[in-house]
């Protein structure tokens, strides 16, 4: 087999180690607990996790489909599939990409477009911050450049591919959107082998089945009308030590999380290492100039400005008054809030200027540029400099779930201290999203407030807000029932506000107790809080759509790929 026979394995396993390299402490027994990251060894097909309350849907249809999953395999198991694919594929996308667009690359540029994509601050940021599931939709960008350019030259398998790109991207809304809007923008430059407006209506298409969980979830619940125009500015892209906002992120950094960053971003080496991977960047444009017909090449390069620029301006005192408007009268602009995660459009770009940088160059050209990568930001390795480790919850987690699926009776869950966060002894020293939604069989109320530095960023739980208040204020079984409230849940090693809630647990019947949970039950009639029969069946059914858009799409796109390969070997 020769070089170039070789090169699409070869990347592949490459990108495997980064991807194992990366996450490799995670890897071990137990679960990931970190920031916004939570995942339990079972979870529930509850309302919460099929988006039908009054929050936004913002993890639909990731709950549900840990809620499938978790059924049959352990749920911890599942997330670390998920991720370690997830990177994995991105890596690997980026050196299909490349062959794509530069058809003369070699293994070389191929291996640097898999480590940029791979080994940057934004990948490690999101990892800190707990975006699992974003980083899917990330790791479908590529891919989703490689249907698109099959799309254009009239290939079957392309509008397949785009599906399963579309799909895979969709575990989040975010990421469905990042996949879409690039898909369009390469989609939509002039040329191809097919009229334009088939082109960019089909793509529109598969973007509403694959994001139908989380429209259709919305549409039913009225969940997330309207978001707190606070969260524009405590969601904007920061300024990294050295650098301002648009230099953090040109460097694809700039999390508005300071404390969710590798170290060496806190320091002045986030701007060597800037310079360094912008460096290698840099160094193709020329090439990718000369190719600035090609339609992903510049489809790309709008996209890259725009993700950077964007942004940056959203961060000006101007651009937050914009973003406050917004989300007070656009509907779903709440979406947009988290500003940085944007910045991920630009990752395409990168990679292929990279890969042009080695292109026709000596093999210690690409050596030295995937040294360089990698020593912009050397905490990347082992799990973010160890950040990214498993916790092993207490097995109280498992006996007040099991108390919960045994009783007849339904209700809700109330959790005390209030508030979505924890700091649990056995988690990292950084706050931790409450396991108990995703730990539990009923759903558990929650704000969705966050507290940030210099205030809090309202959520849109408004009957949890009700309970919050019962429960701080010393109110009545009977104001819980009247909510829907059956259990309270006490979370005893966790630091939190807890009001006169003892007044209230005093007339309450206590189920269980340990020295980590204690467990609440509200005897009589509770007011129903539910989703209607239909509008479980009808998210439901959205959620098979868009499973099948994934089975279907990476099915049709695989075994029209293998048509494709035997046709071209036995031709003469």
């Amino acid at each position: 087999m020769t070089v170039r026979r070789r090169a699409p394995f070869v990347a592949a396993v490459y990108s495997l180690v980064l991807a194992l390299l990366v996450l490799g402490p995670l890897l071990g027994p137990g679960y990931l607990l970190l920031r916004d990251a939570v995942s339990t060894p079972r979870s529930y097909l509850t309302d919460s996790a099929l988006g039908l309350t009054d929050a936004a849907a913002r993890a639909v249809p990731q709950d549900a489909l840990l809620a499938a999953l978790s059924a049959f395999v352990d749920g911890g198991l599942v997330v670390k599939a998920i991720l370690l694919i997830a990177l994995w594929t991105a890596g690997w996308g980026a050196a299909r990409m490349v062959r794509t667009v530069l058809p003369t690359a070699g293994l070389g540029p191929q291996l640097v477009a898999a480590t940029v994509t791979v080994w940057n601050p934004y990948v490690a940021e999101r990892l800190l911050q707990g975006h699992w599931s974003l980083l899917t939709g990330y790791a479908a960008l590529p891919w989703t450049v490689c249907a698109a350019v099959a799309i254009r030259r009239g290939r079957r398998q392309g509008w397949f591919a785009l599906a399963a790109c579309l799909a895979a991207a969709g575990l989040t809304p975010t990421g469905v959107l990042l996949a879409a809007v690039t898909a369009l923008a390469v989609l939509a430059c002039p040329g191809g082998r097919s009229a334009r407006g088939l082109r960019l209506t089909g793509a529109l298409g598969l973007f509403f089945a694959a994001s139908a969980p989380w429209l259709v979830a919305t549409a039913l619940s009225g969940g997330g009308d309207g978001s707190d125009p606070a969260g524009v500015a405590a969601f904007a892209a920061r300024a990294e030590p050295g650098l301002a906002t648009l230099g953090s992120l040109a460097g694809l950094g700039g999390v508005w999380n300071e404390t969710a960053v590798p170290q060496t971003r806190t320091t002045l080496f986030a701007l060597v290492g800037t310079v360094l991977l912008l460096g290698v960047a840099l160094c193709g444009l020329p090439a990718l100039w000369r190719r600035r017909r090609h339609p992903a090449v510049a489809a790309l390069t709008v996209l890259a400005l725009l993700a950077v620029l964007l942004p940056t301006l959203g961060a000006t005192a101007w651009g937050l008054d914009v973003g406050r408007w917004s989300v007070q009268h656009v509907p779903g602009a709440g979406l947009l809030r988290d500003a940085q995660k944007w910045v991920a459009l630009a990752a395409p770009l990168y990679a292929l200027a990279a890969a042009a940088a080695v292109l026709r160059r000596p093999v210690t050209w690409s050596v030295s540029a995937v040294l360089i990568v990698l020593l912009a930001l050397p905490d990347l390795a082992w799990g973010v400099g160890g950040s990214l480790r498993p916790v092993h919850y207490p097995p109280s987690w498992q006996q007040v779930a099991a108390e919960l699926d045994g009783d007849p009776t339904s209700g809700d869950v109330a959790v005390l201290p209030t508030g979505m966060f924890r700091k649990f002894p056995y988690s990292s020293s950084a706050p931790v999203l409450d396991p108990a939604p995703r730990m539990l069989p009923e759903d558990v109320l929650q704000t969705g407030e966050l507290v940030v530095t210099g205030g809090s960023v309202g959520g849109e739980g408004s009957r949890a807000q009700q309970v919050e208040r019962v429960l701080l204020t010393g109110g009545s079984a009977a104001d819980l029932a009247s909510l829907g409230v059956r259990w309270v849940l006490v979370e005893r090693d966790t630091p939190g506000p807890r009001g006169e809630s003892a007044t209230t647990l005093s007339g309450l019947e206590r189920q269980f107790s340990d020295e980590h949970l204690e467990l609440y039950r509200v005897d009589g009639d509770v007011a129903p809080y539910e989703a209607t029969r239909r509008a479980r069946a009808t998210v439901i059914a959205a959620h098979v759509l868009w499973a099948m858009l994934l089975a279907g799409g990476l099915l049709g796109a695989g075994v029209l790929e293998v048509r494709t390969r035997r046709r071209r070997r036995h031709q003469p």
